[in-house]
């Protein structure tokens, strides 16, 4: 069907004429007439579809990451404004804090500065030992004291060295029996002193010593030395000390597990050091090396005779010490010791005159008690060897793992005799000793002379927080050989032997440490002593009589140290 504007033209046109008055109507009408069908007719016409270009699926994909973009962008802005703010506020706040301890630490300085003493030092008690120190540290004095008194009992069985023997008598038919040896209490250590440092790098030590084996002394100098130890690692020491001879010398009296050095250790560290040496040793060490030389001579205790008449000695002996120790290995709760020592006597100290005959004008004499000093009797002794020089040697292990440790030293000795042509004797010995600390504590590994010393007490003594202390079990074998070429048993013995007899010792401990400063210790000893009379022989004693013994022994030492 045509649309009706179709028609409707028709008719004008084959009208042919239309009059003036009409026309007017006629636009108005078609006008009108197109108005109203113009919507029908455009909703009567085809739609045509436009072809979609590809491109534009992805330029509204990148319009949509380009959105995502812009939104992450503002998103971090603002958390880096905030952040920065944070960040503000904080260092505001530690401002504050700072200048809280700052004010604090202020007061805190004028309170000490107003109880310290007008000097500029200060007294301290730092576990049990008074200071007294500079407030620049560079001078300081250390007050401290030893006191060990010990009770024991002997319980023998056997005949005794030949130098206590005693006869019961010759009606009774009895030959050598032993001194009853001392049951009985002994104060082994009292000692007071003072040590510290000078201008920062020079060191002292001034001991004295009361104590005593067997029975208490006078006083005398125990150790009296001057160091200098400004030439890090070396150190200078001069005066009276024990130097650096093995690791048990090295190790302090005041926490030995024992109440006394092995027996050939004591031997060893007397031949050219000891207790109350004088000398001088160099000595440099890291926490991983030790190396000391010294040089030796006499003892403290001669007497000058103008005041006692005591005669001195004509020339005084001299020695050399040389000791070399390492921590080669060492974990976080375990480390293994290694060292070695020697030591030479280059002179002995001539006991005679120039008129004196040659025998006995030189003398050594190698001799020790038992590991208890309650009775001070010497049951092995070699007697007096004219001797030129004297040597000794030794290795030293040890390990340590948490609050267990163990270590161990061989010593050998030579002497080389003077004007003889009697053979050169030698004797040896050696040790092995461990502890448990039960309570966990370790013994200390003191990196000054490499040795072990007490243990660091974790909880003192204190009942009423139910703590005990420290307890600490050991156990030791020792032996010593001072025989040479010593024979048969009933024979005299040969030219050149030597019957200083053989002395073995097991020992156990229990040691309790209730803090720093005290401490208690139980020692039991089983001791057999093998020896032949060095004597052609008496009423009492055969000719080559065995005059060893077996006997144990317990001891309690009550220690005060600081």
């Amino acid at each position: 069907m045509k649309p009706d504007y179709i028609y409707i033209y028709s008719d004008i046109v084959s009208g042919g004429f239309m009059r003036s008055s009409c026309r007017i109507t006629w636009f108005a009408a078609t006008a009108l007439t197109c108005v109203a069908i113009l919507p029908t007719a455009a909703e009567a016409r085809p739609v045509v579809k436009r072809k979609m270009d590809p491109r534009d699926a992805r330029i509204q994909a990148l319009e949509a990451e380009v959105r995502e973009l812009r939104a992450i962008v503002t998103e971090i802005r603002d958390r880096e404004t905030a952040t920065a703010q944070t960040i503000t506020d904080q260092q505001v706040a530690l401002d504050k804090v700072s200048a809280t301890a700052a004010a604090t630490a202020t007061q805190v300085t004028k309170v000490a500065d107003a109880a310290a003493p007008k000097s500029g030092g200060g007294l301290t008690i730092l576990a049990g030992k008074p200071s007294i120190a500079s407030a620049d540290g560079r001078f300081v004095a250390n007050l401290h004291g030893v006191v060990q008194f010990d009770t024991a009992g002997y319980f023998q069985k056997r005949a005794g060295p030949i130098a206590t023997d005693f006869r019961r008598g010759a009606a009774s038919g009895d030959t050598a029996h032993a001194r009853d040896l001392n049951n009985g209490t002994n104060f082994r250590r009292v000692r007071i002193g003072i040590d510290g440092k000078v201008f920062n790098d020079w060191d002292y030590n001034i001991l004295f010593e009361f104590g005593g084996a067997g029975a208490e002394d006078a006083g005398h100098i125990q150790e009296a030395w001057l160091q200098y130890s400004g030439f890090r690692p070396f150190r200078v020491r001069i005066g009276a000390f024990p130097p650096n001879v093995g690791l048990e010398d090295q190790n302090s009296t005041n926490g030995m597990p024992f109440l006394e050095r092995p027996a050939i250790s004591d031997i060893a560290r007397s031949i050219a050091g000891g207790d109350f040496r004088e000398a001088i040793q160099f000595q440099a060490s890291t926490n991983r090396w030790l190396a000391s030389v010294a040089l030796t001579t006499r003892t403290v205790g001669t007497i000058n005779s103008t005041g006692s008449g005591t005669a001195q000695t004509f020339d005084q002996a001299f020695g050399g010490i040389i000791r070399l120790a390492a921590m080669p290995f060492q974990g976080d709760d375990w480390m293994v010791h290694v060292g070695a020592h020697g030591s030479r006597v280059f002179s002995v100290a001539d006991n005679g005159g120039p008129d004196a005959a040659i025998t006995g004008r030189y003398p050594v004499q190698f001799r020790e008690r038992p590991e208890l000093r309650v009775d001070g009797t010497r049951l092995i002794d070699s007697g007096t060897i004219n001797a030129k020089h004297v040597n000794e040697g030794g290795l030293e292990l040890a390990f340590q793992k948490q609050q267990f440790y163990i270590q161990g030293e061989y010593e050998h000795i030579g002497v080389e005799r003077r004007a003889s042509a009697l053979s050169n004797p030698h004797f040896s010995g050696w040790y092995v000793e461990g502890s448990w600390i039960i309570t966990g504590e370790r013994r200390k590994y003191n990196l000054s002379n490499f040795a072990f010393d007490a243990p660091t007490i974790d909880h003192p003594f204190d009942p009423a927080n139910g703590t005990w202390g420290a307890f600490e079990l050991a156990g030791r074998y020792s032996t010593v050989d001072l025989n040479y070429h010593d024979g048969n048993r009933g024979f005299a013995p040969p030219a050149d032997a030597v019957r200083g007899g053989k002395q073995t010792i097991i020992a156990a401990g229990l040691n309790w440490y209730p803090n720093s400063v005290i401490r208690f210790m139980v020692d039991y000893q089983h001791v057999k002593i093998s020896r032949l009379s060095p004597n052609a022989g008496t009423f009492q004693t055969p000719v080559g009589a065995e005059i060893g013994q077996h006997y144990n022994s317990i001891a309690l030492r009550s220690q005060l140290a600081f």
